[in-house]
């Protein structure tokens, strides 16, 4: 079956290609099509703002600003007062031939002057530079951009935001900050996940009547997760069909994290969960979760005979760096049992790198990327995609780079961009949870790219299920009761003690 374009995630040069093959297909002009782009602007324009009045349209020298001249003609029709601020005194190409439209009927054009105020509008559309900007805007860009964005006036990006790289979503100097974006032909993958996020607003897709034949050929990139949950299980079911993951972490000072990995893989559904961690935090983690199996483990010798009951490991939550959870790490990683590798589990693979040949799933932040990858956070962030394709063919894992737009990746470079999660998930124990949920999809039979895939999607939404009640303040262990609900396909997340 194809895919559907509202989850498909395409580079710019797809894009483009999709562009050429929209025009053979439907054989229409540039122009005809960039008059479809205004139009779906306009639509979007007016069920946001049903009130504005009054529209300042910014327009770059491209064809991004030419599809704003156009929908500056169809404002004015439909009789809204409309102001057009143009960067430059000439435009190319087919955004020309839109200019010219629009003077034509009547409209003026006035030149960008950082010494003169904006005009004083209801809405600001952001028609300034389209998909092939891939470097900081100019000075007069950026001095228009960081005017808009200091106006406190809502405003509509087409296509884009302006100054955002459409294939890394990567910020190289002033951005638009859009309310609304809305997309042409098909979603570009930058637009998806790190900085991105910020920039966008409300994102919509505006396929202009593209058939879906243009699409089905060409691969896309990446896709957007989708909403799932395991199957019902089945009536007969015990807790040993349902995998015993063994936590291992825990260092002195850090029990909480193992806590909330094993609490998570037990609300996410594995049978059985065990605990290797330091004597002094057995009795508190008992005392906390007696569903919990915690034992002592003191070194190698003591974890030997819990690796061989455990079908899963979930390994670095707590851990620490020190020769007790250097001793572990070697002991856990020699077992060949599937693992799910995070925090000081990484950090170590970092110091020791090696490849994977059993199943593995790793979940890095942007930091432990960096140090994976011998890079620093900010070369990950201007561009995540490589970074996660890199780490999972380096490593012969499936990765999971997270942060705002997480991604999923593996070896052979298939990519997955979660569409959920808020910043009130930037806070401690949230990716012990995660390591626990994605333990909890393998014990239950998921090979590592479903695990991930299933366990970063719950992750995430139980988090916006948590934030209703407010981003700042969210705890990791809000999540459990909304993934408990998720993870059994309740309507709405709903809790399921309702």
């Amino acid at each position: 079956m194809p895919t559907s374009p509202h989850r498909a995630l395409y580079t710019v040069d797809q894009v483009r290609a999709l562009e050429r093959g929209a025009l053979d297909a439907m054989a229409v002009s540039n122009h005809e099509l960039m008059l479809r782009a205004a139009h779906a602007a306009f639509d979007s324009l007016r069920r946001h703002w049903p009130q504005a009045a009054r529209i300042a349209i910014h327009c770059g020298p491209g064809n991004n600003g030419g599809d704003g001249f156009l929908l500056g003609v169809l404002a004015r029709e439909a009789g809204l007062q409309v102001d057009v601020v143009a960067l430059t005194e000439s435009s190319r190409g087919e955004a020309a031939q839109a200019r010219a439209g629009w003077e034509a009927a009547g409209g003026r054009v006035r030149l960008w002057d950082d010494t003169e105020a904006l005009p004083q509008v209801d809405v600001h559309v952001d028609a300034m530079y389209g998909i092939g900007l891939n470097r900081a805007p100019d000075a007069a860009g950026a001095a228009l951009i960081e005017a808009i964005n200091a106006s406190a006036i809502p405003v509509l990006a087409l296509d884009l935001p302006s100054g955002l790289s459409a294939d890394s979503g990567d910020c190289p100097g002033a951005v638009i900050r859009a309310d609304v974006t809305v997309t042409f032909i098909a979603h570009k993958r930058g637009l998806h996940t790190g900085r991105a996020v910020d920039r966008v607003g409300a994102l919509e897709l505006a396929t202009l009547g593209v058939p879906a034949s243009v699409y089905s050929p060409l691969q896309p990139d990446a896709l957007l997760l989708v909403a799932e949950a395991l199957p019902p299980r089945a009536r007969h079911a015990n807790k040993g069909d349902n995998g015993h993951v063994l936590v291992v972490g825990g260092d002195r000072g850090m029990a909480g994290a193992a806590r909330l990995a094993g609490e998570a893989a037990l609300r996410a559904g594995a049978g059985l969960v065990s605990v290797a961690t330091r004597a002094e935090h057995v009795f508190a983690l008992n005392a906390a979760r007696p569903e919990l199996m915690v034992h002592a483990v003191d070194g190698p010798q003591t974890l030997e005979p819990m690796l061989e009951r455990a079908s899963v490991l979930a390994l670095g939550p707590g851990l620490g760096k020190g020769a007790w959870g250097h001793a572990l790490w070697l002991t856990a990683l020699d077992a060949g049992k599937p693992t799910v590798l995070d925090a000081d589990g990484l950090n170590l693979l970092a110091r020791e790198p090696r490849v994977f040949t059993t199943p593995t799933v790793m979940t890095p932040h942007p930091g432990e990327a960096a140090r994976l990858l011998g890079m620093t956070v900010d070369a990950i962030e201007r561009d995540r995609f490589s970074a996660v394709r890199e780490l999972a063919s380096r490593y012969g894992a499936v990765v999971v780079l997270k942060g705002a737009g997480s991604l999923v990746a593996d070896a052979d470079g298939r990519l997955d961009v979660c569409p959920w999660g808020n910043p009130g998930m930037a806070s401690g124990g949230m990716g012990d949870l995660l390591t626990g949920i994605v333990a909890a999809m393998l014990a239950q039979g998921c090979e590592p790219w479903e695990a991930a895939c299933l366990a970063v999607g719950l992750h995430a939404r139980a988090g916006d299920l948590a934030a209703r009640q407010g981003e700042r303040g969210l705890l990791a262990s809000d999540l459990l009761d909304p993934l408990r609900a998720l993870g059994n396909a309740l309507p709405d997340g709903a809790s399921s003690h309702a």
